[in-house]
């Protein structure tokens, strides 16, 4: 009898403790898993905060905006974008080819100026514009706010981004010959960013920030009234920041991003059918230069592609006034009848045109490496041979007669139909998409923020390794604007 007692006890005490096992186990999953769903963003935080900029690399979430926050820093001073906005008046638009003198009519539709309503059957029946293309810092704040990784925790961002407006700052006063003045607003603001608590946490080198104008009005090199530029860029915390900007200079902290062109859509399909209509498209000529000369502008080619262009039968010229190119349905016609789009050197290295030449399929012919190939290096395939014509002159006397034609009429058909289609393939990556939508396809502005959070994650990369992270972050390329003895023709 004792012993069946004592057999029974031993059971029932082993089933407890089975019980209280596979109790204990079941409630230690529920907490986990309750944890883990309604507390990700906390986990988060918690690593965050210990580890703020990342350098443990233990993030243990499944977010998809895992390494895609972004921060915007709402509480910069209105005075360094949104005061502009409400004086437009007092801002020039900023282009000779504009008879707008104010910015204020440019900057409907969230700053892609006003619609185009009669095309003439030139371009889509929706989605474009008369697009100013140095509200680019503009266009881009307004994509920003409509970005799907927000978060309004600057701990959890993998960058910041700065909704300063720099172009229209430096317009107020570029032409002033005090250079106090001049730079005064920069060293404001420069001063103030660095004092905000989001500055301490990578000290600045997750910062970054749009311009509508080049790089090169931002970094005066001389101290003299007669020098060009603010000296916004060589100002010690925005050495550690980095600009998008239209056109990079020979510092890598300024990234080259597409000139607006005027087609901005607002769904995918759009994007499609706009391809496969320049696909379609007959093309009467076989090249053609839209431009005006620049008498004052030494070693412009210009002069000599026109009388290249007026001395074939087979070119366009579209002599560029305020009244035609101007006017984007005008210079979209002739695009899209061209097989080849000569591209020179603007008033700077680059100019809009060439990306309103990949929009209309047709082939750009570039003369000088720092028009596309050594700027646009998120958006353009690195075999430039791909998508372009390359024809080096270094010196306006190496431009012979007919030599222009006679390269072009040397390429094959097989070539040539090659070449458009990676043209047009490349045009859902060169465009902004209406800043009210969201397409499915990425665009330039995704292709931008992809960049930054690459570049900025490279940064941690380099702490992580014990590195110095100045080091590369905004070094010369003093490369960049010469013609590479690789670069064949």
């Amino acid at each position: 009898m004792e012993k069946l007692l004592a057999g029974k006890c031993s059971q029932e005490l082993w089933f407890g403790i089975l019980i209280s096992f596979a109790m204990c186990f079941v409630f230690l999953c529920f907490d986990f898993s309750t944890f883990w769903a309604v507390n990700n963003e906390a986990n988060l935080l918690v690593t965050k905060e210990v580890d703020p900029i990342g350098i443990l690399n233990f993030n243990q979430t499944r977010d998809s905006c895992s390494d895609r926050y972004i921060y915007i820093h709402e509480g910069l001073p209105s005075r360094f974008n949104y005061d502009f906005l409400d004086n437009c008046e007092s801002l020039s638009a900023g282009t000779s080819l504009s008879n707008i003198p104010s910015m204020c009519p440019h900057l409907v539709n969230l700053g892609l100026g006003p619609e185009i309503n009669s095309s003439e059957g030139v371009l889509s029946n929706k989605s474009w514009f008369k697009t100013n293309p140095y509200l680019l810092e503009v266009i881009f704040h307004n994509r920003m706010k409509n970005y799907e990784c927000l978060t309004k925790n600057f701990t959890l961002a993998s960058a910041i981004y700065v909704p300063f407006y720099p172009s229209m700052d430096v317009g107020v006063h570029l032409w002033d010959s005090n250079l106090t003045i001049r730079d005064s607003s920069a060293k404001h603001f420069a001063k103030w960013l660095s004092g905000q608590p989001e500055w301490s946490k990578m000290w600045g080198r997750d910062h970054f920030f749009a311009s509508g104008r080049i790089a090169w009005d931002f970094r005066r090199e001389r101290d003299n009234s007669s020098a060009w530029g603010s000296k916004l860029r060589f100002l010690p915390e925005s050495v550690n920041m980095t600009m998008l900007t239209l056109e990079g200079s020979r510092w890598k902290n300024d990234i080259a991003i597409p000139y607006p062109t005027n087609f901005h859509p607002a769904e995918d399909s759009e994007v499609v059918q706009w391809q496969n209509r320049v696909r379609e498209q007959e093309r009467p000529y076989l090249f053609t230069f839209a431009g005006a000369p620049r008498p004052n502008q030494n070693g412009s080619i210009r002069g000599k592609l026109i009388d290249h262009c007026q001395a074939s039968t087979k070119c366009k010229f579209l002599h560029c006034t305020e009244k035609k190119c101007g006017n984007p349905v005008t210079v979209m016609r002739v695009f899209q009848s061209s097989v080849y789009c000569l591209q020179p050197e603007g008033d700077s290295y680059t100019r809009r045109s060439a990306f309103d030449a990949f929009l209309a399929g047709c082939i750009p012919v570039f003369f000088h490496p720092a028009t596309a190939y050594t700027q646009y290096l998120w958006y353009l395939p690195k075999d430039h041979t791909k998508y372009s014509v390359f024809i080096p002159v270094r010196d306006v006397k190496d431009l012979k007669e007919g030599q222009i034609e006679n390269v072009l009429l040397g390429i094959s058909k097989d070539q040539e139909v090659a070449m458009r289609e990676e043209v047009i393939r490349l045009i859902p990556k060169l465009v902004y998409a209406d800043p009210r939508s969201r397409l499915e396809t990425q665009d330039a502005f995704d292709i931008a923020v992809q960049g930054i959070l690459e570049r900025v994650e490279n940064v941690r990369k380099v702490i992580r390794e014990g590195r110095d992270p100045s080091i590369g972050f905004a070094d010369e390329d003093n490369g960049k604007f010469k013609f590479p003895e690789t670069m064949d023709s």
